[in-house]
């Protein structure tokens, strides 16, 4: 398993989804790189939250009987020792006072809402780990294919780019490591060769150095890649020259 590989599992790890030998494996990795270990962090942390947000809607006749309550309810004049007899006693001994009351209700609006928050960021967490895990198996697929095809090349700044194509899927997995970071504002982008006209093949993470990318889209009996810096969100047709050219495998 390379690094690059490493670098796709940490939405696995935080669903205990890899197995003994890869657990291991990307245990001893995250103690080298600190991007998986903090992004390994923060999907466990809300994948155990996933286990305990929970959103309860209050009863529609809850804010009218706290609103009743409040008018009915006369606060303490400054000074004057409290009744047991005036109003709902709180465990103290003191009256609730309209704006207590209002506290009380604010609190649990604002209660309900910090669960819908939490709800909601954990399905959005869970979600993200499982597209990443989806995205991994299909990684795994083309680099395991029985006609993977691969060929590896040095690239600008001392890294290492390898691409692996599979015929039968259709695919194309690009593997980079010691990628420097593009100008800021700026990502790399892939491209298809289609005999001299480039075809997107999307985007790479720009604040990781290794990494192994599914090509977005068929290999349609394209030639070769390109690599390009382009403008944050990607472009249309490549806007500067390559930084790096690839002729896929025979």
């Amino acid at each position: 398993m390379t690094t690059a590989d490493l670098h796709t599992l940490t939405g696995a790890y935080a669903l205990h989804a890899l197995s003994d030998e890869e657990r291991r494996a990307f245990r001893r990795h995250l103690a080298a790189c600190e991007p998986c270990a903090e992004e390994t962090a923060e999907l466990t942390a809300v994948a155990a939250r996933l286990g305990l947000a929970a959103s309860l809607t209050p009863r529609p006749v809850l804010r009218e009987q706290v609103l009743r309550r409040i008018t009915a309810v006369r606060q303490d004049p400054p000074g004057e020792p409290p009744s047991p007899r005036r109003g709902r006693t709180a465990s103290w001994g003191r009256p609730l006072s309209r704006w207590a009351l209002a506290a009380c209700l604010a609190a649990a609006t604002a209660l309900g809402g910090t669960a819908v928050w939490q709800h909601q960021r954990a399905e959005d967490a869970f979600d993200q780990a499982r597209q990443a895990e989806q995205a991994t198996d299909r990684i795994a697929a083309v680099l395991a294919a029985p006609d993977a095809r691969t060929s590896t090349a040095k690239l600008a700044d001392g890294a290492t780019g390898t691409v692996v194509v599979s015929e039968g899927r259709d695919r194309a997995v690009f593997v980079v490591s010691g990628m420097a970071e593009p100008p800021r504002g700026k990502v790399y982008q892939l491209w298809f060769d289609d005999g001299g006209t480039m075809r997107s093949a999307g985007l790479m993470d720009p604040g990781r150095a290794d990494q192994a990318v599914l090509m977005r889209g068929a290999v349609d009996g394209a030639s070769g890649m390109g690599i390009t810096v382009e403008p944050a969100g990607g472009s249309e047709q490549p806007t500067s020259a390559p930084v790096a050219a690839m002729a896929f495998p025979a």
